[in-house]
């Protein structure tokens, strides 16, 4: 069987123990069609011999997923001996995906096919920390402008979200009061899944952004990995054992809220000293402005100051700009290397706004990995940036929903409606 890049990913799923046919059948639907999606083509004889299915089983299921357009016959194979094989192939355009990216200040979506390849996108700034309603029409506006160039909802099979905020596995659609106060008694999840008639995936951003690392970027090859997202906010999605690691109550890799300074400025969760308080955004901005007095040449004089702007001054050569980027890699450091103490983890990826600095952020931050992590973790870790840029969330978002087709292909419109 052919295997198409990137990371053939999620394996078979295991057979659950069950004993009436109707219920068996399912599983084994399941495990084709996960199967053709992760090696993207092969025979009826390997289908056969990698799941070990009868090939009565393996031809009478993929007769069905024929019949769902979700597979196709597309050439003969070689002989071994016999008749020439016909290769399936899995159609990645058969459906359509929805990702989110719900910023604190901005909101991204993209439309993707079942490959994660991006077919269309659309970006706006707004204030989504503060304004969850006007945040909520502005997605729905701009999903509806995507699928209305694919002729609308029919072919889609779910939205995902990566919100800013802890989620609660338990309350999937509720976030956290504490980081987004004006968002209490808003539920993503009914009220998108109303918009769209389509089930409605949400997790935090950090861990859609590992997510797609996994499946897509640095985590293809395996290994535990921390994906640190410094924007508005600082927080971490941890992949260990090949799996998310999302904590009890969702709030796993909250680095933001590690403690740098105990006496240090009260932070929006009601800590004290927060990481976040000295690299997020509003700090950053709040530098800035305490200390452009003495840099009365920087183009940092000019208001608004946005962390853009600070990132852009400093790759210019702006020492103003460069003072406070790289002042802010040592203290991100700090909580780099604390998460290196707790986790180990083989591989460190660095997204955002603030990560777009480069090396000025990277070699400082470096430098302090180096000085308060222990040696036999740094010897084994490699930090960078991120290479899927500014799309790895979305890409993330819509990664949730991709996972959950996958594990359960009655998701999947045409095969919902073939089983109608």
């Amino acid at each position: 069987m052919t295997t198409v890049p990137p990371r053939p990913l999620p394996r078979p799923p295991a057979l659950d123990r069950v004993h009436d046919s109707a219920s068996i059948r399912v599983q084994h639907r399941r495990l084709l069609l996960g199967l053709l999606w992760s090696q993207a083509e092969g025979s009826r004889a390997e289908l056969a011999r990698s799941t070990g299915l009868s090939r009565s089983t393996v031809s009478a299921i993929v007769s069905e997923l024929l019949d769902t357009g979700l597979v196709h016959e597309t050439r003969a194979g070689a002989s071994t001996g016999g008749r020439r094989p016909i290769i399936l192939a899995f159609r990645d355009d058969a459906a359509q995906l929805i990702g989110v990216d719900l910023g604190a200040s901005h909101v991204s979506v993209a439309r993707s096919d079942l490959r994660l390849r991006i077919a269309g996108q659309r970006f706006a700034r707004h204030d989504v920390r503060d304004d969850p309603w006007g945040a909520l029409a502005l997605v729905e506006r701009l999903v509806r402008e995507l699928l209305e160039e694919v002729g609308g909802v029919n072919s889609l099979i779910g939205i995902g979200v990566a919100a800013p905020s802890p989620i609660d596995p338990r309350r999937p659609g509720r976030l956290s009061h504490s980081v987004v106060p004006r968002w209490r008694g808003i539920d993503l999840v009914e009220v998108l899944g109303a918009a769209f008639g389509r089930p409605v995936f949400v997790d935090n951003d950090a861990n859609a952004g590992a997510l797609a690392e996994l499946w897509w970027g640095a985590g293809r090859s395996g290994g535990d990995l921390a994906f640190v997202k410094v924007a508005t906010g600082v927080g971490a999605g941890l992949v260990l054992g090949g799996e998310l690691f999302r904590g009890t109550a969702g709030i796993a890799g909250e680095i933001g809220h590690l403690t740098v300074d105990p006496q240090g400025p009260e932070c929006l969760c009601g800590l004290r000293g927060c990481l976040v308080t000295f690299v997020g955004r509003a700090a950053l901005i709040e530098t800035v402005r305490k200390r452009r007095d003495a840099f009365r040449s920087s183009p940092l004089h000019v208001d608004p100051i946005t962390l853009e702007g600070i990132v852009r001054a400093a790759l210019d050569g702006d020492p103003l700009g460069q003072e406070i980027i790289e002042e802010a890699g040592r203290i991100l450091g700090v909580g780099v290397a604390s998460l290196l103490n707790v986790l180990n983890p083989g591989r460190v990826v660095l997204s955002g706004e603030l990560v777009e600095a480069g090396e000025l952020l990277l070699s400082p931050l470096r430098q302090t990995v180096r000085s308060r992590a222990l040696a036999e973790s740094i010897a084994h870790v490699d930090i960078d940036r991120s290479t899927l840029g500014p799309k790895g969330v979305v890409m993330g978002a819509a990664t949730l929903v991709l996972q959950a087709a996958l594990a359960e292909p009655a998701l999947i419109p045409q095969m919902r409606r073939a089983q109608e």
